[in-house]
């Protein structure tokens, strides 16, 4: 009768460390607001397949998940950039390794309210109304009207793009209204009439005119043609080549069924 309870005993415990496993398998992601609808409906996707797994999401911008991957405080990034060097650099010096992962395209959407009759500007015209050279509509055939500067803030991976692909050699403008988040421009720009702003494509709504930019509509479409000039890769960056659950998850948002579901929050799948 002892040796049973012992056994007894020896048989719970392993059944609970397993329990307290499998209850306890975890995936923490953080970065780009831009990926969040991604990680959203892939996590909730695959937590349903695997209940046993569990991740949580948060956001605060590119730059800030990838400094809490080189922190190896989380399991993945989230980023609509790439990594610059000097965050590589000051993650091999803290043993961190990040190995980027492209899940998926997305275009950078210009973005006005609705009732702006300009919906047509270039390259050279956004250059000019970002960095303030151009600071009212009637100067691009719209009313006499005040343009007010809509941007992401400097730790964004959008911000980032587009910087690179519409300002160029200029510098944001210094009254330009700084906004943490996609969800906060589209909120921002569309009650605001002489706004505009920029947003990933899942974040296009009745609520907003999407600007044509040099000719070309942004849409899944254009730019997965790459016809469409603001567009740019997403990604998940992880410590070293993943393993267990965070690779399983990463499979999965790379499957036919993760790309699906990427597709239907308005971003371009890869394949």
């Amino acid at each position: 009768m002892k040796m049973v309870k012992i056994l007894f005993l020896v048989f719970s415990l392993v059944l609970f460390f397993a329990g307290s496993a499998l209850g306890g398998d975890s995936i923490t992601i953080q970065g780009s607001t831009t990926v969040n609808p991604v990680s959203q409906i892939t996590a909730e996707a695959f937590m349903d397949q695997y209940p046993h797994i569990n991740i949580s999401i948060r956001g605060g911008g590119s730059g800030t998940g990838l400094a809490a991957l080189v922190d190896d405080a989380v399991e993945l990034a989230q980023s609509s950039r790439f990594i610059r060097e000097d965050e590589v650099r000051r993650a091999v010096e803290n043993g961190v390794y990040p190995v980027p992962h492209r899940i998926a395209m997305d275009g950078i959407a210009v973005v006005v309210h609705p009732d702006n009759p300009v919906n047509e500007l270039t390259l050279d015209e956004l250059q000019a109304i970002f960095s303030a050279e151009i600071t009212c509509w009637s100067e691009l055939g719209g009313p006499n009207q005040e343009i007010t500067i809509v941007s992401r803030d400097s730790a964004s991976g959008t911000f980032g793009v587009f910087n690179d692909i519409v300002l160029r050699d200029r510098r944001l403008a210094p009254t330009a209204l700084t906004q943490a988040s996609n969800a906060a421009i589209s909120t921002t720009v569309a009650e605001t009439p002489g706004g505009i702003g920029y947003v990933g494509l899942g974040y296009l709504s009745e609520r907003l005119q999407a600007v044509i930019v040099e000719g070309v509509k942004p849409d899944n479409t254009t730019v997965s043609s790459g016809e469409y000039p603001i567009a740019r890769p997403l990604f998940f960056f992880t410590n070293g080549w993943p393993e267990g659950s965070v690779a399983s998850y990463i499979s999965f948002v790379l499957s036919p069924a993760g790309q699906e579901l990427i597709e239907q929050q308005g971003f371009v799948p890869l394949h």
